[in-house]
């Protein structure tokens, strides 16, 4: 259980840092031109900058506490906040796009940060 909960940390911490790299380098407009980007089409700069620097922060709040020993708590309530991320994502591409790919991806993502809460939460508390 300890492993798969690290494996899903690990791959939500990925995800969120290339995606919050992207968001952060990448211009607006060239994100809008890419699939599953559309919705930064009608988001400001500095919106999607923004969310780019919170996804930063979220893989390193999935991980680097649990790495370090240094308030592992953060692992879960981050977990928390990538679920309340993947809802919004998902009414985002919904209202933009309609049912897409991309919403199974935001599904799994979402999916993989409720196993990650509850595990970290529960049965493999860092605290237990």
């Amino acid at each position: 259980m300890n492993l798969a909960l690290w494996i899903a940390g690990g791959l939500l911490a990925l995800v969120a840092l290339v995606g919050g790299l992207t968001k952060t380098i990448v211009p607006r407009e060239k994100l809008a031109a890419a699939p599953g980007g559309e919705w930064t089409g009608s988001a400001s700069a500095g919106f999607v900058k923004a969310l780019g620097v919170l996804e930063i922060l979220a893989a390193i709040g999935l991980v680097l506490p649990a790495l370090t020993g240094i308030a592992p708590v953060f692992v879960p309530i981050t977990a928390g906040c990538w679920i309340l991320l993947m809802i919004g994502a998902l009414i985002t591409h919904y209202r933009t796009e309609g049912v897409s790919a991309v919403m199974l991806l935001n599904v799994t993502y979402l999916a993989l940060a409720v196993f990650v809460a509850w595990g970290r939460l529960g049965p493999e508390s860092f605290t237990a």
